[in-house]
This record gives C-alpha cells, sequence and structure tokens, in this order.
C-alpha cells in the first residue's frame, strides 16, 4: 500500500517516468521543463520523496536519475503501460 500511496501522488508517475526517458542524469531546471513547467516546490517534494523511497538519486553535481530500483520499477510497469495502449484505442 505504501507504493500505491507514493506512485498515486500527483506528478509523481510523470517525474518517474521523465527520469526514465533520460538516460543521463537530468539537472532541476530542464525536469522541470520536461514537466510541463509544474512547480519547484511540487517537484522538489516528489524528488525528495523519491530519493527517500530509493526510487531516484541525485548525483555529485546535483542532477537527478532513476536508482536501478526506479528502473526496476518502470520495467514492472510495462504490462500497465501496454494495456493503458489498449484501453485508450478502445476509448478512441
Amino acid at each position: 500500500m505504501a507504493a500505491l500511496d507514493l506512485l498515486g501522488r500527483r506528478w509523481t508517475l510523470r517525474v518517474i517516468w521523465e527520469l526514465h526517458r533520460h538516460p543521463a542524469p537530468i539537472g532541476f531546471r530542464d525536469l522541470q521543463r520536461h514537466c510541463d513547467a509544474m512547480s519547484s516546490s511540487v517537484l522538489s517534494t516528489r524528488l525528495t520523496e523519491l530519493r527517500e523511497s530509493d526510487i531516484a538519486e541525485q548525483t555529485p553535481d546535483g542532477a537527478w536519475r532513476l536508482t536501478p530500483l526506479g528502473a526496476d520499477l518502470v520495467t514492472a510497469m510495462g504490462p500497465l503501460l501496454n494495456w493503458s495502449r489498449v484501453w485508450a484505442e478502445r476509448r478512441a
């Protein structure tokens, strides 16, 4: 339930997705821009939560990336992504 609580928070999945899309670490402002310019306070909070959950980590230069556990989470969400594509097609 704790994982679902974390993943259900606003913007959390988007942050994970954007970190996944950028294989190299990405800086805070670039990440914010890729997340439709969400507020810096919300992004900071989500990154802190993801860091505390060992899903994301900050590099020594301040950039952000997924941890191996975070990459495993993205892999685990693959079937849900596939299902959502089918669902979206049926709704169209």
